[in-house]
């Protein structure tokens, strides 16, 4: 399983490890990544999905996991976010 945010697509970032000597070694920042299950209102079901502490911060700021997706633009989504995406618009076209 790669690490990497299901809804923000962050990702592992590779940097360095600087001693007090000013010796460089490569290493990884990993994303801050919970398992977590968001409930999605006009799909009337639970989704789980793999995501970073900073995308659960937004996606609770903006009004729930339907308003996020909604607002974002599918270029910056992952491809589990798009295809949520895309079942949330059917549903509200097919409702209005």
């Amino acid at each position: 399983m790669s690490r990497r945010c299901s809804l923000t697509a962050k990702g592992v970032q590779s940097g360095h490890k600087v001693s007090h000597s000013n010796v460089k070694t490569k290493r990884k920042f990993l994303p801050n990544l919970h398992n977590v299950t968001l409930i999605s209102d006009v799909l009337g079901r639970s989704v789980r999905l793999r995501v970073s502490s900073a995308g659960l911060r937004t996606v609770e700021h903006n009004g729930g996991l339907d308003a996020w997706l909604i607002k974002a633009s599918s270029s910056e989504l992952s491809t589990t976010a798009v295809r949520l995406k895309r079942e949330i618009e059917k549903k509200i076209a097919t409702a209005a």
